[in-house]
């Protein structure tokens, strides 16, 4: 068969994002009517995972296999011990791995993958739940499980109606659906999911403290509330942090002095060399916990517009400081 040559440049713009906008209207439409179906097997399976004693083993065929992997991935990453187990190599040794006390998850959209259908004798045999995703409710593997996930879409967004398209994107988002729901049955933290992702930039949102990035000690700029305001300077240029705390006779925090306050007391009549510092300095100013993750100081910063935060204890005294500078070099933002 001959393949007529096509000239790419003749495209149109327009025809392609059509195709690319159907594509979504009819996923979108896919998902809403999976969504609309979700009930009591739904939350049978989450009762089932969350009571199992072991983990969830996921095992699909061609795409289905890719997204169950994602699930596993998915479910692993959230707080649900999960993994993939490639049906094919289960016939050949691989069903080993899956213990008694497992909640398998098949995924099949046709419901009757062979070399899933060969696998449900010794899992029946050995005891494990089996809950099962299909896109046909009468199909051999929905009757096998105790537990049926419908993920039947109207169309699939491919022309040809062939290519997985909008089942797929309906079983992710059922895995989807599944990781959070569990996720917050177990009340999984913000901590636990660090725990989990140490690496790279994510771990480093999560992982990294406040602790990890303050100045504190000689660092830590800061001056009595009774200093003059060219003490305060000479203190803002040994620290070079653009900002200096001001304490009161207790040691609190009685306000912050910086770079922006001092333009815009230049912008006044004030005389720079007899000022006290308590005159041209921000009273009550944002504060931040030692305990707090560097990304919430991050998140502070953003939402006030401001470049600097200093670090208090229980007692409202200063124990650190940190700028936008500091995070930005421990990849924080």
């Amino acid at each position: 068969m001959t393949v007529p040559s096509l000239n790419h440049t003749t495209l149109a713009a327009q025809s392609l994002v059509d195709s690319g906008q159907r594509v979504f209207a009819i996923e979108q439409g896919a998902l809403a009517a999976v969504a609309a179906r979700l009930g009591e097997p739904f939350a049978a399976a989450c009762r089932h995972i969350l009571a199992s004693s072991g983990r969830v083993v996921t095992i699909g065929m061609g795409k289905s296999g890719h997204v169950a992997r994602k699930i596993a991935a998915t479910l692993a990453s959230t707080g649900t011990p999960a993994f993939f187990v490639h049906p094919g190599e289960a016939g050949h040794g691989d069903l080993g791995m899956i213990t008694e006390g497992d909640v398998v998850l098949a995924l099949s959209y046709s419901g009757e993958s062979d070399e899933i259908l060969m696998l449900l004798p010794v899992l029946k045999r050995q005891g494990n739940i089996l809950i099962a995703m299909t896109g046909r409710e009468q199909s051999s593997l929905a009757k096998a499980a105790e537990v049926h996930l419908d993920v039947s879409v109207p169309e699939e967004a491919c022309p040809l109606h062939l290519a997985p398209t909008s089942s797929t994107t309906a079983s992710i988002a059922m895995g989807d659906a599944l990781a959070v729901a569990l996720l917050e049955a177990r009340g999984f933290t913000a901590d636990d999911f660090a725990r989990s992702h140490p690496a790279g930039s994510l771990g480093r949102r999560l992982l990294l403290h406040i602790t990890d990035v303050m100045h504190s000690g000689e660092e830590l700029p800061c001056v009595d509330a009774d200093a003059s305001l060219s003490q305060a300077l000479m203190e803002m240029s040994r620290k070079r942090l653009g900002m200096t705390c001001v304490v009161d006779a207790a040691g609190r925090l009685a306000g912050l002095f910086t770079d922006g306050d001092l333009r815009r007391a230049l912008d006044t009549d004030i005389d720079v060399r007899s000022a006290r510092i308590a005159e041209v300095m921000t009273p009550n100013p944002r504060t931040i916990s030692a305990d707090r993750l560097a990304v919430e100081a991050a998140r502070l910063m953003e939402t006030h517009k401001i470049n600097g935060l200093i670090v208090v204890d229980a007692e409202h005294r200063p124990v650190g400081a940190l700028n936008i500078h500091d995070l930005l070099r421990a990849r924080v933002v």
